[in-house]
């Protein structure tokens, strides 16, 4: 493509810059081929003329378009160059706050200075499992990369960590290993990832020193193994060392330290145990004061020496060792104080008893002459004799220096070796990952050997690096079958061959170590002699003879050569070693004694140790004979054997590189140096591997992701149905030259610039359609702009002549209105005068008429009080001519009659004597008689029904005589008041005339009144105008007070109520907390059983089985064991013996020991209370043996006395027996008919059972009597015998007789006393209990009188009213009341029905009593009996009480049967056929009713046996198929309504509201069953975690894909170049997963649930657990990925959404809370579509995101990417306006959700409405082995 295309007006492009490195600038107009100068505008605003190189004419770099900025891959970029790769780093580090970009197969990390939360648990679990190109750069990503290669692959895997000091390598590395040890988990108990961590303390302690650039420097190189098992968990590591710069020990620059070890002892110095070290102050000691910075700010170096020393410890070197390694370090501080004195130029001495030497003599325990004689001489051995030789003073100090640095080097190695024993792994490693940590490219002022050792090691790595890069691009363009040309790229291999080959710089050097004479400046000619001018890469400088210059692959670097000699021979004197090895230290010489076995006797430089264990390369074994010639190897030699064998173990492995980089040199935190950042990335190979990538096809896009993005450029007629065929023919169209891409067979490859110009042209396409979009829309306005305004002038118009109308007809009527005023005011004044003169005539003529109106009343008065008058006289006279008339008519009457009875009875007189007359009378007289009796017995009869009529009316009589004589008292009062009236009627006349008389007087007065009145009226008027006017300022006040009050009121209501709901969402959220924590230690316990089991199973693998015999556990502690544990398989732990191999400690099969010793302990603890629980028992048997020979020896009477008593016993049995059938018959009798009728009181059923259970409770009480008698006789009978006992102890037969019979007198006398007083006392209360239910019969029978006295008066009262009615009516009031009268007796019926129900239910629970004592007793007297008596007296057993014909909802099984029903019901049961046949939950109604019968059985050992067992064996096919959701959904559901079931049915009234009558006669009756319901509930609880975590397993390769991926709306996401990470996919694809995916997933969830019946509250729990786990999935993965965060991406998150609320709606499921735990993510969403600039945008962020916290809505801010050129990005003012406003927020600073929480999960009491008994069981359960009870 012509370069006339690509620089063209407004092209943006980068020129050099002194400060910056690049500048941005844009030119001004276009380029044409010949220009020798670009007209450019730099950002500033500043115009520039940028001159090209005449030579090479070439252009600047391009800049990439700004949706290209900020990418994750750096080869994602159109333009690959040092610019735009600088640039990239720098907007995604100060902008975006993000320090990992990919480059390619590098990732690089910038250290921040800061502590990011980027590092949590959550992070680590985000991506794990994920591909690498699917989330954000991370040092996670390439960490998940190595393990999944590893396990895929089966090949070992490295991690290259490279980086100068201070850019964070060491912390990159240690991120790796915890991810590694958190995703694979350890094998053991011990956590290797903590050792490995607790041994950064020791390492860094005696390897980190300050230096000018870092505080912490790592001044050596380490490669850190971490194996694998089989099963790819952590199993050990194993540390490998490089290049220790043990010249710090002797030297240090300006402003560095030493080692920190020194310090920190020089720190500890006054600790009691270190006052044997004789220390001081860092100041006094040579080795430690050369740099003058002996502090660290921010660093307490004797806090550092504890965690050094705790380190210690806890990676096995005990305090011993310790403070040998102390005293070691001490002698080194001492020996650098030891000063020489010259006798001459080739000689010297110590001073005598030179202090620092004798401390350093006796901390090392050697010889001080011997010592201070070998620091000034050295032997030279010959052939043929040995010399001593003295030295001079400087090579005395070299000696001296170089034994310090030799003890501290090989103490260096002695802890290395430690640490890697206690890092050792006890099984055999199947694979590793290697992790390097290795120091990066260095250039100093003044470089050394020890820079050039560096430099050669990076040249190593470099070439490694670039290798792999070269093969990784052909592999991808070989699988492409794309054809290719070699690539040429920077091969380093020159300057390599110049370090190591033959001739080469370590070879001369070596060989110059050999010479003799050899020193430093001939060793420099023979550089300069063979390869200046000779190789290109090697130079000398042109003011210097003693440096020389090599070109690296990063940059040149000089190097002085002054000390290379002596650093490379590190000489040490053989005579002071062998003085070392005589220590009577025994540390010293251990530290020596090893020297000919290692690679690097005198040197930790080269690190020189052989790993422990390694699985990709082996070193040779070294033969016998080369331990000397091993001994005088070079440091530079040693040193390239040891890179030799790093580069053959990185070539073993697949390399992962991380590149760390130092953003500047000041440690300031997101602070970016362009200038030290470009050094580092020349250095580190970064920009080589871009290189690489841009010299082939670095832009690589699949056919759909380009058709995706250039559709725009495409017509309608390109678009065919085969993609690849459309984009090869838009291609040819667009780029005419076919070299700039090819055409593989899934991607499309671009050389370096296409696809920005394919950019250009997209986004020049989209220009031109946006301005053909905003002509039209801006004409569509305009045109709309003009309507506006004509519409609103006509409205004007419109207005405006309105109001000069309305102005005009405002004046008529003003006109108008004056003149009706005028003619209203004259009418008024008219009609004033009028009403005046009116009112004054009207008050004469009511004056006039009243004055006549009052005459004539006063004669009307007069008049009628005359006639009153009248009246009476006349009445009074007419009366007494009455009485007068009446009296002499009365005395004439008896008169007469007197005269009239005087003549018959003179008739009478004379009959009587006459004879005839009396025999007349006497004829008949016997007949008359007899009628006569019966008639005086007739009148007889008659008197009493009259007597009784009488004694009826009598009371009426008396009654309407009462009514009569109140009537008449009423009547008396009345007339009394009328009196009262008229008197009073006269008194007011008179009162009358006088109130005339006073009311003239008082017209009078009232005149004055009135004038003075209206005086106060006028007076009043204006006090009252002055009130009214305060009234009203007061009531404004008030109405203002009043509103303040309300509104006071109305803020504490509001506070109050805000402060309640706080407070009670606070509760909540405790509850909640509580719950969690419960759940999550029952998790923990669960997890932790589970992790139990394991270790068992493999400890039962370790150990052996002694002796075939089998062990056998006592009963009841199994059954203890089994109530408290639950496990099945600890019980068979138990029972297994086990035994330890007894072997030695290094043969031993690889175990961890403090587990093995605690379970050991456990073990015999186990045995020890078993065997103490059997000698129990057997002690127990002992003294019932016992207890029965004594009973055998006993007297004959004793004898006796005890068969009466068991004679009285089976009596008392028998009669039980009898009475429990008789009441079970009844029972019987009642259940076959239980009709109204038959159990109503008075029935005959009903009477017969009143009968029955009276003589029953007799027949009881009596039964009482005589066991009462019985027990006191055998008190007394104890007690007679117990004191003889207590004095004697002899168990002679006759004593015993003796004594008996001593006290038989007394003791029958007391005994029948006792019997007196007890019989006494049960009369007593019999009377009492008898009395009382007598009184209760007569008042019940009193009541029952009363009731039918009512019910007659009110049947008589209905009758009469019936009478009165129609037809019609009465025929429906007859029926009316017939229905009230059957529904009361209805209602009646019931309550009887449920006192009898109640009635037997208590005599039920008290036979069950009876019948359990009754056992007792057989019990007790069987063991009485003897054997022979047990033979011809068979025992009957005691009758059940079956139902024939009901079944009673209880099955039976046999005890043997137990784990029969276990297996078939709960272990071998498949959910999928229970689920689809039968009702859900059947098996927990069967297990259910299996624990009714126990309980039924009153059997406590056969309920805790059942329980237990189904416990156990949920628990063992959970862990079987744990993993299918089918299963532990179904085991929840039937976990839970067992649960149900146990409160349902247990008797409790809370759980028995909802039951029926029939289900409460099935509540458990024996048994208390809480406990096994708590220990249910947990099981439920970890049954649902499992549920959670299997649906979850299951959910997480959809999430992700599902709602973020695809593309749901087709065409509205946009594809961006996506770089190389997509390659390196780990996992090929398994198919896409959608939206309708996760719907189809959750619709089988919910129908699996629904079909085994889980509880719909249980069902709305896991739903809202599901789409929390959706929620926080989709938004931690936002959150991680930066190309998920755009404005349309937003718009399909919001439509997947709103898909998975209307699946809620569609299920019922709204109020489930699942949709309020979508609510962050909707948020998310909304925050990526809403406008992101103003303040009111983040004021309407800030409110709108209250479900994200601060750092989630930062973060999704800072991830902002335009898909397109017309969308902006986020400024970082507002980002930090953001900020600012949610400063105040109080919320976690945690940036990811806990996508592994769990909500608390309760489980609501659910009761069933199945009956029990209808229950079937089917065949295909095979429990045919249980039957139904």
């Amino acid at each position: 493509m012509a370069a006339s295309e690509l620089y063209t007006k407004y092209a943006r492009v980068w020129i050099p810059d002194p400060e910056e490195v690049w500048k941005s600038a844009e030119l001004l107009k276009d380029y044409k081929p010949g220009d020798k100068v670009l007209q450019l505008r730099l950002e500033e605003g500043k115009d520039l003329e940028y001159s090209l190189d005449p030579k090479t004419k070439e252009l600047p770099p391009l800049r990439n378009p700004d949706i290209l900025v900020g990418e994750n891959d750096l080869t994602a970029l159109s333009y690959l160059h040092e610019p735009a790769v600088l640039h990239n780093l720098k907007v995604r580090f100060i902008d975006s706050k993000l320090i990992y970009t990919y480059c390619g197969i590098v990732l690089v990390a910038i250290n921040p200075y800061e502590q990011l939360p980027i590092y949590g648990e959550d992070i680590i679990n985000a991506y794990s499992g994920q591909n690498m190109g699917d989330m954000d750069p991370h040092i996670f990503a390439v960490a998940e990369e190595a393990y999944k290669q590893m396990a895929r692959d089966e090949r070992n895997q490295s991690i290259i960590v490279s980086g100068e000091s201070g850019a964070g390598k060491t912390v990159s590395a240690k991120y790796a290993m915890r991810y590694f040890a958190t995703v694979s988990g350890s094998a053991s108990e011990a956590n290797v990832e903590e050792k490995v961590l607790a041994s950064n303390p020791i390492m860094e302690s005696i390897g980190n020193a300050k230096t000018t650039r870092n505080d912490n420097s790592s001044r050596f190189g380490k490669y850190i193994e971490i194996g694998f098992d089989k099963r790819y968990r952590i199993i050990g590591a194993n540390m490998r060392t490089y290049l220790l710069e043990k010249s710090r020990v002797v030297f240090q620059a300006e402003e560095e330290r030493n080692y920190h070890i020194f310090y920190q002892l020089c720190a500890s110095a006054a600790l009691p145990e270190f006052k044997t070290l004789r220390l001081g102050n860092a100041n006094y000691f040579h080795y430690t004061k050369q740099g003058g910075s002996p502090v660290i700010d921010g660093v307490n170096d004797a806090k550092e020496m504890v965690n050094t020393r705790q380190a210690c410890t806890l990676l096995g070197i005990s305090d011993t060792y310790q403070m040998g390694i102390f005293r070691i370090l001490a002698g080194i501080l001492h020996l650098g104080n030891v000063e020489f004195a010259s006798r001459d130029s080739d000689s010297c001495t110590v001073p005598p008893k030179h202090e620092p030497l004798t401390i350093f003599c006796d901390l090392m325990g050697v010889e001080y002459e011997e010592m201070a004689h070998w620091l000034c001489h050295r032997k030279l051995a010959t052939a043929t004799e040995t010399y001593i030789k003295p030295i001079s003073k400087l090579h005395a100090i070299n000696a001296r220096d170089a034994l310090a640095k030799h003890i501290y080097a090989n103490l260096f190695n002695w802890i290395v070796d430690h640490v890697n024993k206690a890092l050792h792994a006890t099984v055999k490693q199947h694979s590793f990952i290697g992790v390097l940590d290795i120091y990066g490219f260095e250039t100093f002022e003044i470089n050394s050997f020890e820079q050039f050792c560096i430099n050669y090691a990076n040249e190593k790595l470099q070439q490694q690096f670039n290798m792999h890069v070269f093969k990784l691009e052909q592999e991808e363009y070989m699988k492409e079958q794309i054809p290719w040309t070699l690539i040429d790229f920077y091969d380093n291999q020159p300057c390599i061959n110049l370090i190591e080959a033959k001739m080469g710089v370590l070879d001369l050097l070596d060989e110059e170590c050999k010479m003799p004479k050899g020193s430093d400046d001939t060793w420099a000619q023979k550089l300069y002699n063979t390869h200046l001018n000779k190789c290109a890469l090697f130079e000398k400088p042109r003011l210097s003879n003693k440096a020389f210059i090599i070109k690296h692959f990063a940059d040149k670097v000089e190097y002085q050569c002054e000390g290379f000699l002596e650093k490379n021979k590190d000489t040490v004197y053989e005579e002071q070693i062998k003085v070392l090895k005589s220590s009577k230290f025994k540390l010293l010489p251990e530290l020596f004694q090893d020297e000919e076995k290692v690679l690097s006797p005198t040197s930790a430089t080269p690190s020189g140790r052989v790993p422990l264990s390694r699985t990709a390369v082996k070193p040779a074994k070294a033969r016998p004979g080369q331990a000397s010639k091993e001994h005088k190897k070079t440091v530079g030699h040693q040193f390239r054997n040891s890179l030799h064998l790093l580069m053959e173990t990185l070539n073993a492995t697949t390399p992962h590189y991380v590149r760390c980089i130092k953003p500047n040199d000041f440690k300031f935190p997101f602070t970016f140096d362009e200038k030290r950042a470009v050094q580092q990335l020349r250095a580190c190979g970064v920009l080589e591997t871009i290189r690489i990538s841009a010299a082939g096809f670095p832009s690589r896009w699949t056919y759909q992701e380009f058709f995706s993005r250039y559709r725009v450029l495409m017509k309608q007629r390109d678009v065919l149905s085969d993609r690849k065929q459309t984009c090869k023919n838009v291609l040819e169209k667009l780029i005419l030259d076919k070299d700039k891409y090819q055409f593989g067979k899934t991607k499309i490859f671009f050389r370096a610039g296409q696809v920005a110009y394919l950019e250009k042209i997209r986004a020049d396409k989209l220009r031109a359609a946006c301005i053909r979009i905003q002509k039209t829309i801006r004409g569509w306005l305009m045109r709309k702009k003009y309507v506006r305004m004509r519409k609103a002038a006509i409205t004007i118009q419109r207005h405006v002549r309105g109001y000069q109308a309305r102005c005009y007809a405002k004046f008529l009527r003003r006109t108008r209105a004056a003149i009706t005023i005028q003619k209203f005011q004259r009418m008024y004044v008219v009609r004033k005068r009028y009403q005046c003169m009116r009112d004054a005539t009207i008050a004469l003529q009511a004056l006039l008429r009243g004055y006549m109106a009052r005459n004539k009343y006063q004669m009307m008065l007069r008049e009628h009080k005359s006639i009153i008058i009248q009246k009476h006289i006349r009445g009074w006279l007419a009366r007494v001519h009455y009485r007068r008339t009446l009296k002499a008519i009365v005395y004439l009457q008896c008169c007469y009659r007197r005269m009239m009875a005087k003549r018959e009875l003179k008739k009478l007189k004379i009959e009587a004597r006459s004879v005839e007359r009396y025999k007349k009378l006497h004829i008949g007289l016997e007949n008359k008689i007899m009628q006569l009796q019966r008639k005086i017995d007739e009148q007889n009869k008659e008197y009493k029904s009259l007597l009784e009529k009488l004694s009826n009316l009598e009371i009426t009589y008396s009654t309407e005589t009462e009514k009569l004589r109140s009537d008449v008292e009423r009547l008396r009062m009345s007339e009394e008041e009328a009196k009262n009236a008229t008197n009073r009627v006269l008194s007011l006349q008179e009162e009358i005339a006088k109130l005339r008389k006073e009311l003239h007087q008082t017209q009078t007065e009232k005149k004055t009144i009135e004038e003075r009145a209206d005086k106060y009226k006028h007076e009043t008027e204006q006090l009252v105008s002055e009130l009214k006017e305060q009234n009203t300022l007061l009531k404004t006040e008030k109405e203002e007070l009043n509103r303040r009050i309300h509104d006071q009121a109305k803020e504490i209501t509001e506070t109050m109520e805000k402060k309640l709901v706080e407070e009670t969402k606070q509760l909540e959220l405790d509850l909640n907390d509580e719950r969690l924590r419960y759940q999550n230690l029952l998790n923990e316990f669960s997890r932790l059983e589970e992790r139990y089991d394991d270790l068992k199973d493999e400890m039962n693998l370790m150990v052996s089985i002694p002796k075939p015999g089998h062990k056998r556990t006592d009963s009841t502690h199994s059954s203890n064991e089994s109530e408290y544990t639950f496990s099945s398989e600890i019980t068979e732990a138990e029972d297994l013996p086990v035994r330890m191999e007894q072997e030695p400690s290094e043969k031993k099969a690889p175990l961890d020991m403090s587990l093995f010793l605690k379970l050991q302990k456990r073990v015999t603890e186990l045995e020890q209370e078993k065997q103490s629980l059997q000698d129990e028992l057997d002690r127990k048997e002992e003294q019932a043996l016992r207890a029965k020979a004594k009973e055998e020896e006993r007297p004959p009477m004793r004898g006796a006395e005890l068969e009466y008593e068991s004679l009285k016993r089976q009596e008392l049995e028998s009669e039980n027996k009898k009475l429990k059938n008789e009441l079970n018959e009844l029972q019987k009798a009642l259940t076959e008919t239980r009709s109204p009728e038959v159990t109503a009181p008075g029935a005959p059923a009903y009477r017969v059972l009143l009968d029955q259970l009276t003589s029953v409770s007799e027949e009881l009480e009596v039964r009482k009597e005589e066991v009462l008698i019985l027990r006191s006789q055998l008190v007394s009978q104890k007690e007679a015998i117990q004191p003889k006992e207590d004095k004697n102890t002899m168990t002679d037969a006759t004593i015993l007789l003796e004594d008996v019979q001593k006290m038989k007198d007394k003791g029958e006398i007391a005994q029948a006393y006792i019997g007196l007083k007890e019989t006494n006392r049960l009369l007593e209360s019999q009377l009492q209990s008898q009395k009382k239910s007598h009184e209760n019969e007569l008042e019940s029978l009193r009541g029952e009188i009363q009731g039918l006295k009512e019910e007659n008066n009110r049947q008589q009262q209905l009758l009469a009213q019936n009478l009165q009615l129609p037809p019609e009516a009465r025929i429906e009031a007859s029926l009316q009341h017939e229905i009230t009268r059957l529904t009361n007796e209805n209602l009646d019926l019931m309550e009887q029905l449920e006192k009898q129900d109640k009635t037997v239910r208590k005599l039920k629970k008290q036979l069950k009593v009876f019948a359990k004592k009754i056992g007792e007793l057989e019990v007790g007297q069987m063991e009485n009996i003897s054997p022979g008596q047990i033979i011809d007296e068979p025992i009957r057993p005691v009758n059940i009480p079956r139902k024939e014909k009901d079944f009673q909802g209880m099955l039976e099984y046999k005890k043997e049967d137990e784990q029969k029903l276990v297996k078939n019901l709960i272990l071998e049961l498949k959910p999928r056929g229970v689920a689809v046949n039968l009702i859900p939950g059947l098996p927990a109604y069967i297990l259910f009713m299996c624990v009714r019968h126990a309980d039924y059985l009153n059997d406590d050992q056969k309920v805790r046996s059942l329980l237990t067992s189904t416990i156990n064996g949920i628990k063992k096919v959970l862990k079987k198929r744990g993993d299918d959701f089918e299963t532990v959904s179904f085991w929840l559901s039937n976990t839970c309504r067992f649960l149900h079931c146990l409160k349902q049915y247990s008797g409790e009234e809370g759980f028995m509201k909802h039951n029926t009558p029939r289900q409460n006669e099935h509540c458990l009756t024996n048994f208390d069953l809480a406990e096994y319901r708590q220990v249910l509930s947990d099981l439920a609880i970890q049954i649902y975690q499992q549920l959670v975590r299997v649906l979850e397993n299951i959910l997480q390769p959809m999430i992700v894909s599902g709602m973020l991926e695809h593309e749901t709306i087709q065409g509205v996401s946009g594809v961006k170049p996506t770089g190389l990470r997509k390659r390196t996919s780990s996992i090929a694809d398994e198919g896409t997963y959608t939206l309708d995916s996760i719907i189809r997933q959750l619709n089988s969830f919910h129908s699996v649930m629904c079909q085994h019946g889980m509880d719909p509250e249980l069902i709305k729990q896991v739903v809202k657990q599901m789409f929390y786990i959706i929620g926080a999935v989709t938004l931690n993965n936002l959150l991680l990925r930066k190309d998920m965060c755009s404005w349309s991406k937003g718009m399909q998150i919001r439509y997947n959404v709103s898909q998975l609320e209307e699946w809620l709606r569609d299920k019922n499921l709204m109020n489930s809370g699942a949709k309020e735990t979508l609510e962050p993510l909707i948020q998310a969403a909304q925050l990526l579509q809403v406008k992101k600039k103003t303040d009111e945008d983040a004021e309407a962020i800030c409110s709108m995101c209250n479900a994200l916290t601060t750092a989630q809505i930062v973060k999704v801010l800072n991830l902002y990417t335009p898909v397109n050129e017309f969308e902006e990005r986020v400024l970082v003012s507002f980002i930090r306006t953001i900020q600012m406003r949610l400063r105040d927020r109080k919320d976690s600073p945690q940036l990811l959700m806990d996508a592994k929480h769990i909500f608390p999960v309760t489980f609501p009491f659910n009761p069933s409405s199945l009956a029990l008994e209808t229950i079937q069981i089917p065949a295909s359960l095979g429990l045919g082995f249980i039957s139904r009870v």
